[in-house]
């Protein structure tokens, strides 16, 4: 969850930021240049009020001799040009030039010059030039009238280059950037902690239900920090699995005490049953059924039994050599195997894994005998010992009628048998305590079918301890 909260959360920030900065920087870059433009009309309004008096001659001409005005004025726009690299101009409305730095610099015919050279000859100041950014090269053009009793006899031009400007525009760019980029980290400090906070509760919980969900009842959640609301979800939580193992334990505890009350009056009953036999016939079919289903009753309740105490009982998990344990049921069930004349084999290489022996003995023993029971005379029964990645299997494999989909997918329910198996002998609790007492120690039990015919039944331990 962490993992699609965070970048959700990061996204928005950035967005954030992102729609604070940009304006920002245009703000800034927008504020520089007006700064630049500011100061260059002061410049042309000083060089205007220098060239307002500047006598001239016929037609716009300079008149010959010495003007102390013109010589100030162009000294003036000289040591501009040498102190700022700006060039800058004094033209008379026909283009030709008052006084100008650099001497070969005039109004262009056409071009940003010209444009605000013309709009200043209508008595107003030139409009402000385009936005200057890092990456173009571009010149500021600044244009001012001269006015003299109400006419225009002049434009003072000048024509600054934005490299200072430029670069000033760029340093603060990245001023900006590096707070935009230290405000995100702290933001994504700030994500970390708070999806941290927030998030720690259902870890919590989730590791909790895993742990009841794989029959650790006692689990409960920690106490832990975060909103309240997930605070007031784990205490509700743990008090839902207190009444759930509540009920369990009282389920079990009503089993097994159902199951052992109810062995002295069945043994009680079966007795009076052997002493009525004594007075009847030996070959009396009625009383050797009787008896039939008596031990079959006395058996459904030792398993009941068993199946209470499994599901209560905890597993004491060590080290096992599952490989030597399986070869030690094979070789156990042989015997029975071949009076039944069923074929029994087995690859059984060393493989160790963490169980409990007798747990793992039983379920095997469960599981061969199902699958010599139900194996045909001159079938086969295998079982073959392996390992993938962090389990260790036991495969027991037979040639048997196997079961249908359906049946497979309820085989291992309690007093589940096949409609075409009720006439052989079992009570249908078996498996179910298998599976019981191997998820005890957190392992597992699967069926499926065994090609061309049979069932497939693997029994699962893990190698490592958890």
């Amino acid at each position: 969850m962490r993992t699609r909260l965070l970048p959700l959360l990061i996204v928005l920030m950035a967005a954030v930021l992102l729609a604070l900065g940009v304006p920002l920087a245009v703000s800034m870059a927008a504020s520089e240049q007006q700064r630049v433009v500011v100061d260059r009309i002061d410049d042309t309004a000083r060089f205007a009020a220098l060239a307002q008096f500047v006598t001239e001659g016929p037609g716009g001409s300079r008149r010959t001799g010495t003007d102390e005005r013109w010589e100030t004025l162009r000294s003036e726009l000289d040591s501009y040009y040498d102190v700022y690299g700006i060039r800058a101009g004094v033209f008379y409305r026909n283009g030709s030039a008052m006084a100008n730095a650099p001497g070969d610099w005039f109004v262009p015919p056409s071009g940003e010059v010209r444009e605000a050279f013309d709009e200043a000859l209508l008595s107003r100041r030139s409009h402000d030039p385009q936005q200057a950014w890092p990456w173009q090269h571009s010149r500021l053009v600044v244009a001012s009238p001269v006015i003299r009793d109400g006419d225009v006899i002049a434009v003072v031009v000048t024509d600054s280059p934005t490299g200072p400007l430029r670069l000033r525009i760029l340093h603060g760019w990245l001023l900006i950037g590096a707070g935009e980029i230290a405000a995100m980290l702290l933001a994504v400090g700030a994500a970390l902690r708070l999806t941290g906070w927030v998030l720690r509760p259902v870890r919590v919980l989730d590791a909790t239900t895993h742990d009841i969900a794989t029959g650790r009842l006692k689990s409960r959640v920690a106490a832990a920090g975060g909103p309240p609301e997930l605070r007031r979800l784990a205490h509700s939580f743990n008090e839902m699995a207190d009444h759930v193992e509540e009920v369990l334990e009282q389920q079990r505890a009503f089993v097994a005490d159902a199951s052992h009350q109810l062995r002295n009056p069945l043994s009680a009953l079966l007795l009076r049953i052997e002493l009525l036999a004594l007075e009847l016939p030996e070959d009396n079919e009625e009383i050797a059924s009787v008896r039939t289903e008596g031990k079959r009753l006395a058996h459904v309740l030792d398993d009941l039994l068993d199946l209470a105490l499994a599901e209560h009982a905890e597993a004491d998990l060590s080290l096992t050599d599952i490989g030597a344990l399986a070869e030690e049921r094979l070789a156990a069930w042989t015997p029975a195997a071949e009076a039944q004349g069923v074929r029994l084999t087995g690859d059984c290489p060393a493989t160790t894994g963490w169980a409990d022996p007798i747990t793992l003995s039983s379920a095997l023993d469960a599981v061969i005998d199902n699958a010599v029971k139900f194996t045909p005379e001159g079938g086969a029964v295998e079982v073959s010992v392996s390992f993938e990645g962090d389990t260790s299997r036991v495969v027991v494999t037979d040639t048997g009628p196997g079961l249908t989909e359906e049946e497979l997918a309820r085989v291992g329910d309690r007093f589940w048998r096949s409609g075409r198996h009720q006439n052989v002998k079992g009570s249908g609790l078996g498996l179910s305590i298998t599976r019981a007492l191997l998820e005890a120690g957190g392992g597992s039990i699967a069926y499926g079918p065994h090609e061309p015919q049979g069932l497939r039944v693997t029994v699962s331990v893990p190698r490592f301890r958890a």
